[in-house]
């Protein structure tokens, strides 16, 4: 029998309620996880990336809402769930590594102070226990103990996000969910996390959620890319199929927009325009207005998600009806 996955997002849509009416920022959004795999989300800023990770954990606010679908963890469906039911969950199943880590820690308390409400939250652990825990979790992550002591404003921003990613460890969890924890960083240091997220990935077998919006980041640390364009997933599968062969025209674009160190020097495209409005998507193909292979259809038919090799694309022009002529 075939593994069980560990996350199963089925058909999630989340709106946005305004003056004019609700605004979908995630349109029936599907994504799996397995146990012990890495999954990564990537597309541009406003995409909808941070606002799946919100839904698919629980930690929208309004005027955002679930309005249709399911997030089945370890097959409860955390949509139904209430806030208390959910905290339960948090940090002993699931856990979250925000993407500034200076505003997700509290700035007037210490390390440990942190790392014992969290554990105390979840369990009776004896002073001695959540001591040993949380030095341990600290030198998972290549931070010296001693920092126990220390408040987030004493420590460098690479510190602070290995201090949270240390915090997501504390009790295993079976899922660890990171929303761009590398942003704030310089190359140097986004290399080193990365590294060291999938080093502890390995050592201690959890699934990530990996949110970025540069696919150049998380090339050869995830096992599968989705990539988001206007609230949809445009483009999924396996990372190495969709880096090697990308199917959607904005998967490419995103590809072409950052340099490679290998290879013939090349110069260097990026993506004309900008993402629609989604308050008023345009009809057919979300992407046309920006599509360097548009054509007649794009404005009129709004594409499905059609399997390409072991990917996945929605473009049209891998309909099983797909026209041979495409204007440039």
């Amino acid at each position: 029998m075939p593994e069980q996955p560990l996350l199963d997002v089925h058909d999630l849509t989340v709106a946005h309620d305004t003056g004019n009416g609700p605004v979908v920022a995630v349109d029936h959004v599907q994504l799996t996880v397995a146990p012990g795999e890495f999954t990564a989300v990537v597309g541009e800023s406003g995409c909808g990336k941070s606002t799946l990770l919100f839904a698919v954990t629980g930690l929208l606010n309004p005027p955002a809402r679930i309005t249709g679908g399911a997030v089945h963890f370890q097959g409860t469906n955390l949509v139904t769930l209430s806030e208390r039911e959910l905290n339960h969950l948090r940090w002993r199943d699931y856990s979250v590594v925000l993407q500034s880590a200076m505003n997700a820690l509290n700035p007037v308390a210490t390390l440990a102070a942190q790392y014992r409400d969290a554990m105390a939250a979840h369990g009776a652990y004896t002073d001695e226990e959540i001591r040993a825990r949380s030095a341990e979790v600290l030198d998972l992550v290549g931070i010296d103990p001693v920092h126990l002591r220390s408040y987030p404003h004493q420590l460098s921003g690479g510190m602070r996000q290995r201090a949270m990613i240390a915090m997501a460890l504390l009790l295993t969890p079976d899922l660890v969910v990171m929303d761009e924890p590398t942003s704030a960083l310089d190359v140097v240091a986004q290399r080193s996390l990365m590294v060291q997220i999938k080093e502890l990935q390995q050592l201690l077998g959890f699934a990530v959620l990996f949110v970025t919006h540069d696919m150049s980041l998380v090339s050869h640390f995830s096992d599968r890319l989705l990539v988001m364009y206007a609230g949809q997933v445009v483009e999924t599968g396996p990372t190495r199929s969709v880096f090697d062969h990308p199917a959607h025209p904005y998967s490419r674009g995103l590809l072409e927009a950052f340099p490679s160190i290998r290879g013939p020097r090349v110069p260097l495209k990026g993506i004309p325009g900008s993402p629609p409005d989604l308050a008023a998507p345009p009809p057919g193909c979300r992407f046309t207005p920006r599509c360097p292979l548009v054509q007649q259809q794009c404005h009129e038919k709004e594409p499905g998600l059609y399997p390409v090799g072991d990917a996945h694309a929605r473009c049209l022009l891998h309909a099983p009806t797909a026209p041979t002529e495409v204007s440039r």
